[in-house]
């Protein structure tokens, strides 16, 4: 009967043809078969099929005594295919039942073979890779590959048998931190855990695994099944201490995620019920996960963001990014000194340049604090602290310049300052350096009006802390030239950022956006919404922190100079509120004065403020609001909806108008650079698993009792009366790129 089903999965996969293994057997006797699937030699069904396949003949070869498995190029493998779990969410393949195909080859086939079998790794073996490695009867490595299990990051568990061998190779409670938090370890440290048997240099891996082999085949090595082993595994009243405790963790550190729960719940089955039991709890859930909404919301994610970098018109014109040797930086302030962090800890030589002594010392102490903290947390040795801090130097003046190939302006948003530097840097830089700016809301075109090297003028948006935050919103003008974004998408790489390219507009991607966030909160409250309960729903609902503490977090003047932008260029659809200027005016302005919506101690731990009630009845009687029965007693549903339905309608316009390719560009930008929850898929992706014309309708009731602000756009209406998909592509691309 499982012949036959194999057969029968193995037709349903006939039209998919990716990757492969092959098999080499030596005089030695042991055959080595290597798995190939360009670039980390992941585990589609085709590999795995190929692997049994091999394996099935290596087991009935007489001239074979044992069995190496190793990866091509230098790489063990990085796991499953996980674009087949795309394309069983989309309805495209029917489900294969991945964790019981597992049990056939992993369990059935590799590890209960009468020929020993040796894991030869190299580079990594993560996922799917490294519990393909564990069914192996051993595993030799080379110095610093990386093994872990990162499934839960996408939705998924390990779901190869990783449940149950980790635990058995390396006692529970390592097992669980590795699963929980998707934290490799190196291979060294995998030695002395357990989990790797030796670690040796590159170039001898595959012949001690050789002999390894061989050794375990004539009984000189002990021959172990993991699977079996319970010599690491606690007595069974302190693992299920143990795992009530991380269980307790998973639902305060994860409380809207299910997927941890559930593989928490097939590594207990097999500690209480054995092994087995627990491969087919977990080939169980694994297959139940799959339709978990934040699982489908967690791979779109995944793919969304590797498609960031394929802008159509730029990246598929065959062009090559330029060399950037040396960056210059103008401004150190908190901006500034980040983006310097963030370059030079990627081996950029640096010039940060200031107006005064004073103000480039400050810059430079702040670049050196960045990476003090990096030494502080044993993350960088103090010889690599000197090397690092090297490649910074000051500069007062352009006279540095002249050998730059790419600037980076950081200074305040004032369009005047700006448009002055842009006109110095055309003076003093090379024709072919680019001009780069880090704005988070001018129009870049006022920028470099008042110069004649448009093609090379680009937005390089960071957010803040610059050498933390993982977006970087590239930002073309018209005539920005596909060879200098081309450039810049290097450089996102390179320093480890997820780039995502937008057009120009008030705002770009990111805060034009979420502008309708804040502004949204703001009319709730001056109509009777509790502040609190508002950043309650907002956190629970998945956000780092609701808009009234993010207001305190980023400071009342960022506030302001950010919405004054958007009042100026979309008057008809922006909420003024006057919370935040009275406020101000009582010398709060936020975290940084210990007072904004929330008092602040010397922890500055966050406490309400019951004063916060005499500035909202001051704003409302400025602006003529008045406490509505309804708003007073939203549900968290609701106010979670009145928040961010507007930004729907905002990503919407955006979408529209072509500042951004397709709206998974939105959906990245939202998540990486605002803290939209990772599991909800992103802005988009989370407006149409609700549906738009329930959006529609909500927004339009709203803008019909409350006005403009909540009016849906043209774009919304005409989705939302056919109930079609938010983020299906336009028919007519009107992208400004």
């Amino acid at each position: 009967l499982r012949d036959s089903q194999s057969h029968r999965r193995r037709d349903q996969m006939a039209s998919r043809t990716k990757g492969t293994t092959t098999m080499e057997v030596g005089a030695d006797g042991v055959a080595v078969i290597t798995l190939i699937n360009p670039p980390v030699n992941s585990l589609s069904f085709d590999v795995l099929y190929s692997l049994k396949s091999n394996y099935e003949e290596a087991l009935s070869r007489n001239d074979v005594k044992a069995i190496v498995v190793t990866g091509a190029k230098g790489k063990f493998s990085g796991g499953f295919d996980i674009s087949g779990f795309g394309e069983i969410q989309k309805g495209t393949m029917k489900e294969p039942k991945v964790g019981y195909i597992s049990i056939d080859i992993l369990t059935d086939l590799l590890e209960a073979a009468k020929k020993p079998s040796v894991a030869a790794i190299d580079g990594l073996a993560l996922g799917g890779g490294l519990e393909l490695s564990m069914a192996c009867h051993a595993r030799i490595s080379a110095p610093g590959a990386q093994l872990g299990l990162p499934e839960l990051q996408l939705g998924v568990i390990p779901g190869f048998g990783g449940t149950q061998r980790l635990p058995r190779l390396v006692g529970l409670t390592k097992a669980l931190e590795m699963i929980l938090t998707s934290k490799p370890v190196k291979a060294e440290e995998g030695h002395t855990l357990g989990l790797i048997d030796a670690v040796v240099p590159p170039a001898e891996l595959l012949n001690a695994a050789r002999r390894w082999a061989l050794d375990i085949a004539e009984r000189r090595k002990p021959w172990v099944s993991s699977v079996l082993k319970t010599d690491k595994l606690p007595p069974l009243g302190e693992a299920r201490e143990i795992l009530k405790f991380a269980k307790d963790q998973t639902r305060r550190q994860a409380p809207n995620m299910k997927h941890p729960l559930m593989c928490l719940e097939a590594v207990e089955v097999g500690i209480v019920s054995g092994s087995r039991a627990g491969l087919e709890k977990e080939a169980q859930v694994g297959s139940e996960v799959i339709n978990l909404d934040t699982t489908k919301g967690l791979i779109h994610v995944f793919f969304s963001q590797r498609g960031t970098t394929k802008v159509p018109g730029v990246t598929d014109r065959g062009l090559v990014p330029r060399k950037i040797n040396k960056v210059a930086i103008i401004g150190g302030g908190l901006m500034g000194s980040g983006i310097a962090t963030a370059l030079i800890l990627s081996n950029y030589s640096v010039i940060l340049k200031e107006v005064n002594e004073k103000f480039l010392e400050a810059g430079i102490g702040r670049v050196k604090a960045n990476l003090q903290s990096r030494v502080k947390k044993g993350k960088m040795s103090k010889e690599k602290f000197e090397k690092t801090m090297s490649l910074l130097k000051g500069s007062l003046d352009y006279e540095s310049f002249r050998d730059v190939d790419m600037v980076i302006e950081a200074v305040i948003e004032n369009i005047s300052l700006k448009q002055q530097i842009f006109a110095d840097l055309e003076k003093y830089c090379p024709q072919h350096c680019i001009l780069a700016s880090n704005t988070s809301t001018i129009d870049l075109n006022k920028i470099g009006e008042r110069t004649k090297s448009q093609d090379r003028i680009i937005g390089a948006h960071f957010f803040s802390p610059a050498h933390v935050m993982p977006l970087l919103e590239i930002v073309r003008t018209n005539h920005t030239s596909a060879q200098v974004i081309v450039d810049l998408l290097d450089v996102g790489k390179k320093i480890r950022k997820t780039p995502v390219v937008v057009g120009n507009c008030t705002g770009f991607a990111v805060n034009r956006m979420f502008f309708p966030y804040t502004q949204a909160a703001m009319f709730l409250v001056e109509h009777g919404t509790d502040p609190y309960l508002i950043d309650k729903a907002v956190s629970k609902f998945g956000m780092p922190m609701g808009p009234f503490r993010l207001c305190d977090l980023v400071g009342f003047g960022v506030a302001i100079a950010t919405a004054t932008q958007f009042i100026e260029n979309f008057p008809e659809r922006t909420y003024k509120s006057m919370i935040i200027p009275l406020m101000q005016e009582d010398k709060r302005a936020g975290e940084a004065t210990r007072k904004g919506f929330y008092l602040y101690d010397d922890r500055r731990k966050a406490k309400p403020d019951p004063e916060i009630k005499n500035y909202i009845d001051k704003a409302r009687s400025v602006s003529g609001a008045k406490p509505d029965p309804k708003l007073e007693k939203l549900s968290e549903k609701e106010i979670i909806e009145m928040t961010f339905f507007p930004v729907v309608n905002e990503a919407c316009r955006v979408f529209a108008e072509g500042i951004a390719v397709k709206a998974a560009d939105l959906d990245i930008a939202g998540i990486f650079g605002m803290g939209f929850p990772p599991y909800r898929g992103g802005i988009m992706f989370w407006a149409d698993s609700i549906g738009s014309k329930y959006i529609y309708s909500k927004l339009e009731e709203w803008s019909k009792a409350y006005g403009e602000f909540f009016k849906p756009c043209a774009f919304l209406a005409e989705r939302g009366s056919k109930g079609a998909p938010l983020s299906a592509p336009l028919e007519q691309s009107r992208s400004r790129l």
